[in-house]
């Protein structure tokens, strides 16, 4: 049967990088996989940050958004089914930030995935730099996304150089761990079910635990349905902003609270000489710095976003005429 893994986390948590280097350790030991994006949007930017694993060992497919969470399951299961009958060794699937575990499980013991398809590992990406508190509809997705996992892999661990590895876990278990409670989940994790390490560090151990890390059956409340969460992503896509109106620009939008509650906005830029500007930016602080490669969009992330109001802030900043926003 066919390995399928399941990697969660909540929007903007690094599942796509955590992808990337999951991906090239499978292919490098000559496994056929298949990485399916499953995202309730109508475009899915990660699957353009994919494109350079495909390989003879490696397909990218996709299932858009549109239509309701019916619907939306139809094409899960049917891309699966056509998954399923090329016998890969491992199928990854990385759904949206937001999503309704319940559809995994219930999609994958359906038949006639149940004889092509085991699960198996979840595993749950958490951003170091997560807030204490987040949205409620954001707490809960926290929970819910990782109640079932076998392993919890920090993202991000470079940018607390002077935190040690236990007291990154201990802020970050504390938190999830309340937010369980508050779902009535029983589940508590430990700093054992966390992987913190450095992604280009990992070891062949660590790739042999993630592929072993399983999953566990967990029950908790269904605050919310995936069709109900108003927070989301949204992408700006051919950005070019002059580098000295950049972070002004960035700030405006995520702290004057004119624009939605915005939680993060991140992405890249050309700089103007030939190079690219890599932004991160938070409530705290924001970030840029210069990076080989890039695509020219910022992501925001937040809740009731006013997508319009943003349009108008970038595009009088905005020197590319095929800027576009969705």
């Amino acid at each position: 049967m066919t390995k399928i893994d399941l990697i969660t986390g909540i929007l903007g948590s690094g599942k796509t990088t955590f992808l990337k280097h999951y991906a090239r350790y499978l292919i490098s030991q000559g496994q056929r996989i298949a990485i399916l994006e499953n995202d309730f949007g109508a475009v899915n930017v990660d699957m353009m940050i994919l494109q350079d694993l495909k390989c003879d060992n490696c397909q990218l497919e996709m299932v858009s958004g549109g239509g309701d969470t019916h619907c939306h399951k139809r094409r899960f299961k049917t891309q699966l089914i056509s998954l399923g009958m090329q016998h890969f060794d491992r199928v990854i699937v990385e759904p949206s930030g937001i999503f309704d575990m319940d559809e995994f499980f219930d999609t994958v013991h359906e038949s006639p995935l149940d004889r092509w398809f085991e699960i198996g590992s979840i595993l749950t990406v958490i951003d170091a730099e997560t807030d204490e508190v987040l949205p409620e509809q954001m707490e809960y997705l926290f929970a819910s996304e990782a109640a079932c996992c076998g392993k919890l892999i920090l993202s991000k661990r470079s940018s607390f150089p002077d935190e040690t590895d236990e007291d990154i876990a201990e802020r970050i278990l504390s938190h999830l761990n309340r937010s369980l409670a508050d779902i009535r989940c029983d589940r508590q994790f430990r700093a054992a079910d966390m992987l913190i390490r450095e992604w280009d560090d990992l070891s062949e151990s660590d790739y042999r635990s993630l592929l072993n890390a399983g999953y566990r059956g967990s029950s908790y409340i269904k605050k919310y349905h995936a069709g109900d969460i108003i927070s989301g992503v949204h992408y700006f896509m051919h950005i070019a902003i002059p580098e000295e109106k950049l972070i002004p620009t960035v700030e405006k939008l995520i702290r004057s609270g004119d624009y939605g509650r915005i939680m993060r906005i991140k992405g890249s830029l050309p700089d103007g000489r030939g190079g690219w500007i890599k932004l991160n930016a938070t409530q705290a602080k924001t970030e840029i710095s210069p990076v080989n490669e890039g695509q020219a969009v910022l992501i925001v992330i937040g809740d009731n976003i006013e997508k319009e109001l943003i349009d108008g802030v970038l595009t009088a900043v905005n020197t590319d005429p095929e800027y576009v926003s969705i």
